[in-house]
């Protein structure tokens, strides 16, 4: 069984956030992804608590970082009758979700100077 850790975002968490939302992502999903990449292991309630986020923003950010192959979700039973408590930890470091990120915004970049290209080449037709 996980113990639940309170463990506040720091302030270079914040600045590490920041740079991921002027990067495009989502500030939940940011503030979700560098609260795991700081935990062995964590339940959503202490996502909440400690990152300041509402229930449906770390559920929204949650799916999205699992649709991404980013985090793994693990259940465990509670004693009793109730639903079980939904556990999650990183599939692999931050350094390589770092990397995985930088080639989708890279893929976005080139994808735009594509796009800027045919552009110039239709005005000057």
């Amino acid at each position: 069984m996980t113990k639940e850790v309170n463990r506040k975002l720091s302030s270079k968490d914040k600045k590490v956030i920041d740079v991921f939302v002027d990067l495009g992502m989502p500030r939940n999903l940011a503030k979700t992804l560098i609260y795991i990449s700081e935990s062995e292991e964590c339940r959503s309630a202490e996502i909440e608590r400690n990152a300041n986020l509402r229930q449906p923003e770390v559920s929204v950010a949650m799916q999205e970082l699992q649709r991404r192959g980013w985090v793994k979700k693990r259940d465990l039973k509670k004693k009793g009758k109730g639903r079980p408590v939904h556990i999650y930890k990183l599939r692999s470091s931050i350094d390589n979700i770092v990397e995985d990120f930088e080639k989708q915004k890279l893929k976005e970049i080139n994808s735009v100077k594509k796009d800027l290209s045919e552009l110039k080449n239709l005005i000057e037709e």
